[in-house]
């Protein structure tokens, strides 16, 4: 199997594995008991809490612990809506469903939601967001790259535009952390969500920065861990996996971003050589270095993905949707046809994909296009 879905899952890295399984063998104690064993569990906690901060440039305080990506997007928005108990957030049409979803149930309880537009490219308009700011605005929230496209949001500028008007910025960093340099300082943000299975941690693991001096309520009632974000014994094996990747991501992401550039421009480009017609979906440059969204008129992507799956492991947009064969909302919303939308698949490479498993795919998804496209 060829693994080119690096952007619903990545494998997890030995190194990352063997840091769980320390925690499972010998710190298997609850973090919160005051003996020895309790103790080293709450010490690889805090160990973890020091890697992420690290990772983005906040401070270690800063970071609190959840079960994932969707988690920490439902905490930033709920948790804030709920201290606010009333106003309007800003978002963009083009965000993961634990952002929309949030926002639609608030809606259907009072507060009032904007979803500003993205242009041709699957980029976020900041004039659009600009114009959307109204005195009861409490919030914006906007992704730091879309899941499907890739596409990089303009989020320094939004930011910028957020702690210029006085209202509080979250962006969702799950595709982004790990892949392409982040901090929190220069993206101007006040909370940002981690996703450690994106960058080969393991699943049910995840983080939210929340910059000091942002109260949010919390989404579920116990005791007081994680500031009382998030109460209930913590996942001390998860926190040490995602503190691990968040080290490696740190030392080794020049290297990872080079080579899964270099070999998504190598597939882009043997695509299109044997592929007539074939276009990429979204900004060709502003966009995470491992991820190729593309359009190959003439041929549906669900069938396409049913020839190939045993091969190829690819996708025709965000794994959340899997099964689905309706047109991608993303691209619809960049004003590309359903009948394109229909025909596209998304792409992403990672740190240990080859240069021969990039020739390998060509061979395979070129041949199972032609073969769709005979009459």
């Amino acid at each position: 199997m060829i693994y080119l879905d690096h952007n619903a899952s990545t494998p997890v890295d030995p190194e990352v594995t063997d840091a769980v399984y320390a925690v499972l063998r010998t710190n298997f104690g609850n973090p919160s008991s005051g003996h020895d064993i309790g103790i080293r569990a709450r010490s690889s906690m805090e160990k973890a809490r020091l890697q992420v901060a690290g990772l983005i440039g906040a401070s270690p305080e800063e970071v609190v612990f959840t079960s994932g990506g969707t988690e920490s997007n439902n905490l930033a928005i709920m948790g804030m809506a709920l201290k606010k108990k009333k106003g309007h957030i800003i978002t963009s049409v083009i965000e993961h469903p634990s952002v929309t979803n949030p926002c639609r149930y608030l809606e259907a309880r009072g507060f009032e939601c904007t979803y500003v537009r993205v242009d041709h490219d699957g980029v976020t308009i900041v004039e659009d967001v600009r114009k959307a700011i109204r005195k009861e605005t409490f919030l914006i929230t906007v992704m730091h790259a879309n899941n499907e496209t890739g596409v990089l949001q303009p989020i320094e500028e939004i930011g910028a535009l957020a702690r210029e008007k006085g209202m509080s910025f979250h962006a969702d960093a799950a595709q982004t952390v790990g892949k392409v340099p982040v901090n929190v300082e220069k993206l101007h943000v006040d909370m940002l969500t981690i996703a450690t299975h994106k960058f080969y941690g393991p699943k049910g693991i995840g983080a939210l920065y929340v910059r000091k001096g942002v109260e949010l309520n919390p989404l579920l009632f116990g005791a007081g861990h994680e500031r009382g974000l998030k109460p209930g014994t913590e996942n001390v094996p998860g926190i040490a996996g995602l503190g691990k990747a968040c080290e490696m991501a740190g030392v080794y992401m020049k290297d990872r971003t080079s080579h899964t550039k270099r070999l998504t421009t190598m597939l882009h480009t043997g695509l299109r050589e044997r592929i007539p017609g074939l276009r990429i979906n979204g900004h060709e440059t502003l966009r995470l270095p491992n991820t190729l969204n593309i359009c190959i008129p003439g041929i549906n992507s669900s069938d396409l993905l049913d020839r190939i799956k045993e091969s190829v492991a690819a996708s025709s947009g965000s794994a959340c949707h899997a099964g689905e064969n309706k047109p991608s909302a993303v691209l619809m919303a960049m004003g590309i046809s359903e009948a394109d939308a229909m025909s596209s698949i998304r792409l992403s490479t990672g740190k240990d994909t080859t240069e021969e498993e990039v020739k390998d795919a060509v061979e395979i998804i070129a041949k199972e296009v032609q073969a769709l496209a005979r009459p």
